[in-house]
């Protein structure tokens, strides 16, 4: 993917995104639109499309622009490929660039689409989606008093987007309550503080990542300079729950802070040469030869050895699965928690030339094995479930609509499995009393996930299902 053409420089950023944000969150690969060698153009399929273009206009109820039609027909060709595939307008490509920087207008929520209702697949922290209580697998029924039945995904996230301090109103269906739900959302100038760091007890140390943004992995390594001045660390738990992802860049970066030097991190392939590449814990790789120092340069050497654990979530996705599979793939950590996203494909941004642009599945990603988790997902070492969360009730990139096979499997192999693995674990049953409340903060005492890493790292037993309390985990 590092190509250039007639003297225009392909920018490399790498794109690994999960479903859509109302906000926008996305990694971005610029890239121009090769000329490469096409197969000759379908005559007939061509004439009746301007057959069906020109009934449009002589003939719908009401006069339709020539920029709309032919808008909306890129469109469909894009979005009929697969869940990632999109046609930006000048608005999405704008926002969407200003969305790596982690600072975006919006709600604050990662959606997708299921039985055409967009379906949450993550509330962003900090955001007003996430202060308001909207929860993992919500389906949005409804925008102010407009029903999403028919909406395309891009015209629902639409919507939800707008200027800062004004409302929305969601309709919501959640699973377990007998009414809908009604959520009034004051829209946000979103800044996401994508590290958060602490030491949880003396020699252990939580590292949260919630977004994989230009800045992501330095704000990392900063944390980590802090959090080892501070005396010797027996132990790391790197969160990345709920993570969808962001700059490939960020993820090689991350991996990078763990890995010994020039390890292979992740490699990607597709059908054009530019699609096949291999990113090391390299400088080269992960500072896009932007000639600015390496941050990685002056942490201690002992973050490089510290035991570690990796949670992960279905709501982890992309560059996350990114970095759980490597440090798995080297035994550099123990990937704990439940069944991730499985988003393994690479999405380029091809800019059209006139501020809009196309969002393409140009490849798959493989872990340093060979590994591709397109549709699958990383499986943690020790599985670990969240209170009141049912991993299998979670929106996983195979539930949706189109989305590509893992590439080294039938389609019917991949099926097979998937329900073979929930056969063989079937979700456990939680305690009713945790139904209907706020999630747990992540990083917090009450974080059933984030004490079984730490007694891991301790070397105590693990507790897979979580008991009532948290306060009876710490007690047994």
């Amino acid at each position: 993917m590092g190509s250039s053409m007639k003297g225009s420089r392909i920018r490399q950023a790498g794109l690994v995104l999960v479903g859509v944000v109302a906000g926008v969150l996305v990694s971005l690969n610029f890239q121009a639109i090769a000329q490469r060698d096409r197969s000759p153009l379908p005559i007939e399929e061509l004439r009746a499309f301007t057959e069906v273009f020109g009934a449009i206009k002589s003939n719908y109820v009401e006069p339709v622009e020539d920029k709309k039609l032919i808008s909306e027909a890129i469109n469909g060709m894009l979005t009929g490929l697969d869940p990632h595939s999109a046609y930006l307008d000048a608005d999405a490509f704008k926002e969407l660039q200003v969305g790596t920087q982690g600072q975006f207008g919006g709600l604050g929520i990662e959606v997708g689409m299921e039985d055409g209702f967009v379906k949450v697949v993550s509330p962003i922290e900090d955001t007003p989606a996430y202060r308001a209580g909207v929860k993992p697998n919500d389906l949005i029924v409804k925008l102010d008093d407009t029903p999403v039945k028919g909406m395309s995904l891009n015209d629902a996230v639409k919507r939800m987007r707008g200027k800062p301090n004004t409302n929305i109103t969601l309709t919501i269906s959640r699973k377990g309550e007998q009414q809908l739900l009604v959520f009034t959302l004051t829209r946000a100038v979103i800044k996401v503080q994508s590290v958060k760091s602490k030491v949880v007890e003396p020699g252990y140390g939580y590292v949260r990542v919630s977004q994989f943004q230009e800045a992501t992995a330095e704000s990392l390594a900063k944390a980590l300079d802090t959090m080892f001045k501070q005396g010797p660390m027996k132990g790391l738990v790197l969160d990345l729950r709920n993570d969808p992802g962001g700059l490939l860049y960020g993820a090689v970066a991350i991996s990078a802070t763990f890995l010994p030097q020039k390890a292979l991190v992740v490699s990607t392939d597709g059908r054009t040469e530019d699609a096949k590449r291999k990113y090391f814990a390299s400088p080269d790789d992960y500072l896009r030869g932007g000639g600015r120092d390496d941050f990685l340069k002056g942490l201690p050497a002992a973050v490089k050895s510290v035991p570690m654990v990796v949670l992960v979530n279905g709501g982890s996705a992309s560059a996350s699965e990114i970095v759980a599979g490597a440090l798995q793939d080297y035994k550099r950590a123990t990937v704990m928690g439940t069944q991730s996203f499985g988003k393994g494909s690479v999405q380029t941004i091809m800019p059209l030339g006139n501020s809009t642009a196309i969002k393409l599945t140009t490849a798959r990603y493989f872990t340093p094995s060979g590994r591709s988790i397109q549709a699958k997902g990383i499986t943690p070492d020790i599985i670990v479930e969240e209170p009141g969360d049912n991993p299998q009730a979670r929106l996983r990139e195979a539930d949706l609509q189109r989305h590509l096979t893992n590439g080294k499997e039938a389609a019917d192999k991949e099926a097979a499995e998937k329900a073979a693995a929930q056969k063989a674990k079937p979700a456990a049953t939680h305690p009713a009393d945790e139904a209907g409340k706020k999630p747990v903060e992540l990083g917090s005492k009450d974080d059933f996930q984030l004490v079984q890493a730490i007694a891991h790292l301790k070397g105590e037993p693990v507790k897979g299902q979580p008991p009532k309390s948290v306060a009876d985990a710490k007690a047994n």
